[in-house]
């Protein structure tokens, strides 16, 4: 099969909400429907696993919450299909972000009784600065929620996108009888199942027969008719175009937990979504079809298997072909490196491969090597843009309860924060380490992976800081003079690069009026361009 063949099948993605909206159970159901896994309740018994298959780190079991990315792999009508299922919880939004560079279209999850919270807004607003197509479904229709057309009109308006139903619910919570498919003109009758696949399909290519009012009563069918007639007058029809540029997001309506909505939702998903897409770099625009392999690293994760520490970076790829114990050029440090066990993932299972072409996600295992933004290629110099990475919100000092474990707190610690679970800032005298987050949830989860994956016993203490700058400036005397003036607050990133740790939004201002010379980055994009 040719190259361009092997993109036209290829779909990558990514799955976003606020938490507890349903993101984990609907990415386990479209790999119920994809065949890679046999039973939704499987994955939920004890007998097999206790939590979702994408959940896989222990800290995610224990507390029902995704705090790392998972990439899962599956064949769905002859297409590959790369699912990327990201963290809800607002703390771990840096991943999310991060995740939302390697991806070409977004599902965006919502719950019918909560509609648009605040993490949905920040989510959405990653994907509309760089138009990515965007569909949306809207979960737990068997539950009491509310009213449908309310639910599109909130949705307009809070997250600046236009919208278009695709398929449309009749009734609600107790009264909730089934969807109608608007894109294929058949209506899915609703059957409450959590572990099979509903199977009853009724096509209805008349909505004004008597068929429908046999099927979902006279007072469902009345209602249907209006709400589709309402909806073909408000609603512009549907156009592919308008949606791959990001402009309008059709809408599906379902229930997750029950397998209901879900197919679908995955078959014009396939339909209309893009096959993968270029990327900018700091020297050109690369696209797919490009003979020449380049990809970048959006992720680390270190000890993905606790049995064996391992630490692999997840490369996106975005041209050419990828293949096993090939040398390709690591950019950033101007060398050669090839890989023997680059792997696919389904969540923590992961297989082999000795090829893969854009839109694929492969695990490098990794000895150090790699930072998260790092580009390889086949040997052009040119760095893949827009990976970023935020001047934290919160600081801790990092204590070490137990001294003879130092060497392991200190590998921890760097490694965890190359994963880019959080920031870490040397200060001197001391070797003092501050650590910065985005989030209160990430320290907890420092905290337990340092002592379950490297043995070290840390405790976090408050220190008062606002935020983390880095500092560069084309004035070494000016530079010179604000490091001596400012010791107490200077500090150096993992990658050695100087950070100013203003203690208020007062003297920050006061910094960068009184030094107009340096110039004070809330990210640290800068220096991949250096």
């Amino acid at each position: 099969m040719s190259a361009i063949e092997e993109i036209a099948k290829r779909r990558t993605f990514g799955i976003i909400s606020h938490p507890d909206a349903g993101k984990t159970t609907l990415t386990e159901k479209l790999l119920l429907f994809g065949g890679a896994i046999q039973t939704a309740g499987a994955v939920k018994s004890n007998k097999i696993k206790k939590t979702a298959t994408s959940d896989f780190m222990e800290i995610e079991k224990q507390r029902g919450i995704s705090v790392a990315t998972s990439v899962m792999a599956f064949n769905y009508k002859g297409l590959q299909i790369n699912l990327l299922d990201t963290p809800g919880h607002k703390d771990f939004a840096e991943d999310t972000y991060r995740t939302l560079t390697a991806v070409d279209s977004v599902i965006l999850v919502i719950d019918c009784a909560n509609g648009v919270e605040e993490q949905t807004e920040k989510l959405m607003s990653v994907c509309r600065m760089r138009n990515t197509p965007v569909i949306l479904f809207i979960n737990k229709m068997d539950r009491e929620g509310r009213d449908a057309f309310d639910l599109l009109d909130e949705v307009e308006e809070k997250l600046n996108i236009h919208v278009r139903p695709l398929s449309w619910p009749i009734g609600i919570g107790a009264t909730f009888k089934g969807v109608y498919n608007m894109y294929e003109k058949n209506l899915n009758l609703f059957e409450a199942s959590k572990t099979t696949i509903a199977k009853e399909v009724v096509q209805i290519s008349d909505l004004a027969s008597q068929e429908l009012d046999d099927i979902v009563g006279e007072r469902g069918a009345k209602q249907l008719r209006q709400d589709i007639d309402l909806i073909e007058g408000v609603y512009d029809p549907f156009d592919v175009n308008t949606y791959l540029k990001g402009q309008v997001a059709p809408v599906f309506f379902g229930s997750a937990l029950n397998n209901f909505g879900v197919q679908e939702l995955l078959d014009a998903f396939i339909r209309i979504s893009p096959t993968p897409q270029g990327r900018p770099t700091d020297k050109r625009f690369v696209e797919p079809v490009e003979p020449k392999f380049s990809g970048f690293v959006f992720k680390i994760h270190a000890n993905l298997d606790p049995k064996h520490r391992d630490r692999i970076a997840f490369l996106r790829i975005v041209s050419g072909k990828f293949e096993r114990n090939t040398f390709y050029h690591h950019v950033r440090l101007d060398k050669d490196f090839k890989f023997a066990n680059p792997t696919s993932f389904m969540a923590s299972e992961k297989n082999i491969i000795d090829e893969a072409y854009p839109g694929d996600v492969v695990g490098l295992y990794d000895t150090g090597n790699f930072k998260i933004g790092d580009t390889l290629t086949e040997g052009e110099n040119m760095l893949y843009q827009g990976i970023p990475s935020f001047s934290p919100e919160i600081f801790r000092e990092l204590v070490n309860n137990d001294p003879m474990k130092t060497k392991q707190l200190e590998k921890g610690i760097q490694q965890l924060t190359d994963e880019g679970v959080a920031q870490l800032f040397i200060q001197q005298p001391g070797n003092r380490k501050i650590v910065g987050t985005v989030g209160e949830l990430q320290f907890e989860v420092i905290q337990y992976r340092l002592k379950h994956e490297y043995g070290a016993s840390c405790a976090f203490m408050p220190v008062n800081m606002f935020k983390a700058c880095w500092i560069t400036s084309d004035n070494k005397a000016k530079m010179d003079e604000f490091v001596r003036i400012k010791a107490t607050n200077i500090a150096f990133d993992k990658d050695h690069q100087m950070v100013y740790l203003a203690e208020s939004p007062f003297l920050l201002k006061m910094a960068e009026q009184n030094y107009p010379e340096i110039i004070f980055h809330t990210t640290s994009e800068f220096k991949r361009n250096g």
